[in-house]
């Protein structure tokens, strides 16, 4: 197989540009005193207030022993509650605090402005086009490899909505 032939294989292509992306965006959050790892974090839980440690681990595919830890932290800030399960007493439940939302409206900024740098060389339909396919394939996953239960939350706030199973 040629080197090239890497560069317009699909899979290849869009976990290296995501990649790159995510280690850029990395060095640009710092400035907030966020880790992406952080970053991360709040975002699924804005989607998804209330889900609990085992299922945000699997969500950001990291070891529960590791998110104990990056919870610890952001508990520590001031910008994660756990809270008791009703469902389960060993398990926790993560919420953002009110202290979370002035930090993830900078992390949003930031990331809206890094976007706009990202694809200033896309036309608005370009733009458009491309984001209405990464929601249909990212909805497409989700239909076979995500619980059902959070197929909803994940699927982007203006994409495509479907009942749940």
């Amino acid at each position: 197989m040629k080197k090239a032939d890497l560069s317009r294989r699909f899979g290849f292509l869009l976990h290296d540009v995501a990649r790159l992306y995510g280690k850029k965006f990395e060095q640009r959050v710092r400035s907030l005193g966020v880790t992406r790892a952080q970053c991360r974090v709040m975002a699924y839980l804005l989607l998804d207030q209330g889900i609990n440690q085992a299922g945000l681990a699997e969500l950001l595919e990291i070891e529960p022993i590791s998110l104990v830890r990056l919870l610890d932290r952001m508990e520590e800030a001031g910008w994660v509650e756990r809270r008791a399960d009703p469902a389960d007493r060993r398990a926790r439940c993560l919420y953002l605090t009110p202290k979370a939302e002035p930090m993830l409206d900078k992390v949003l900024a930031l990331a809206d402005q890094y976007e706009a740098e990202m694809c200033a060389e896309l036309s608005a339909d370009e733009k458009r086009s491309f984001l209405a396919l990464l929601q249909k394939l990212h909805l497409r996953l989700v239909d076979r490899d995500g619980p059902p239960e959070r197929s909803e939350a994940l699927v982007a706030a203006d994409g495509p909505k479907r009942s749940k199973r």
